[in-house]
């Protein structure tokens, strides 16, 4: 797994304090922005966390590079609507051999890891058989229906591929869209996600949590990190709701919330 920042709002903090000091200002913004040091912005930004007032933090956004999870996790990140996401597709890139992701507790013992890689490489022939299977009948269709005689010297993929590489192509297409139907969960993916700093809170808020799937945890406390270095003040009381109050797992909590809190008020987070 990998996650990096790629892009931020210049000075973040400044761009709330700036935003803020507004809606209770007669002046002009050039005037209040310059006003503005950098310690007088996170002054200003944690007196707004302490109030409660959220919506000057929405101004800003962060984007984040994310690859080597797998898509059940990405599945997980994108129910988080109020973001931007553009993630590789398995229509229009092949997975021939594709990469996937292993839970720890498959790998921990000898025997589910065996089976674990055996499925995935059932999985990658059935992938590659289908999606061959599906470009050999498109073109054998359309060979009949446009009276084109197949030499039998060549294979048919191949006479297509250079004699009428339009049409391969689109046929090569419509078997990676169909083939990809039996890729697993486990498949690795790259996506690229942006959330602003409010969207931001509310994500840490559920995937920093000892009850979130670890993969998702792991992105989120990542994530967490790299923001934390370019906004201190803004996300020091970010992470598992249980940080800034109650567990709202009732009974199903994981019971640490002292642990918890240490852990995240830090000015680090490691997983």
């Amino acid at each position: 797994m990998k996650v990096i920042l790629l892009a931020h709002t210049p000075d973040p903090e400044k761009t709330i304090a700036c935003a803020a000091k507004l809606c209770y200002s007669s002046s002009g913004i050039d005037s209040l922005y310059d006003s503005l040091t950098e310690e007088k912005a996170a002054d200003f930004v944690e007196m707004l966390a302490g109030m409660g007032h959220e919506s000057p933090i929405e101004h800003v956004s962060f984007t984040f590079g994310i690859e080597g999870i797998s898509r059940a996790c990405s599945h997980q990140l994108v129910r988080h609507r109020l973001a931007s996401y553009s993630q590789k597709s398995q229509r229009y890139v092949s997975e021939t051999q594709f990469s996937y992701v292993t839970p720890p507790a498959v790998s921990a013992a000898p025997e589910t890891d065996k089976l674990y890689r055996e499925t995935m490489e059932m999985i990658q022939q059935s992938y590659e058989k289908l999606r061959s299977a599906i470009v050999e009948k498109e073109i054998a269709a359309f060979a009949r229906e446009n009276g084109i005689e197949l030499p039998s010297e060549t294979e048919p993929t191949v006479y297509f591929k250079e004699n009428y590489k339009k049409e391969y192509n689109a046929f090569l297409k419509k078997a990676q869209e169909d083939a990809r139907f039996v890729l697993p969960n486990a498949c690795e993916t790259s996506i690229i996600v942006t959330m602003n700093a409010r969207s931001l809170y509310n994500f840490f808020s559920h995937r920093c949590c000892n009850r979130a799937q670890w993969e998702i945890k792991a992105v989120a406390d990542e994530m967490l990190r790299l923001v934390r270095e370019v906004a201190p003040t803004l996300f020091r009381n970010a992470g598992p709701s249980c940080v800034k109050g109650g567990c709202p797992e009732g009974k199903m909590s994981c019971g640490k919330i002292s642990e918890m809190r240490a852990y995240y008020r830090g000015t680090d987070v490691k997983y």
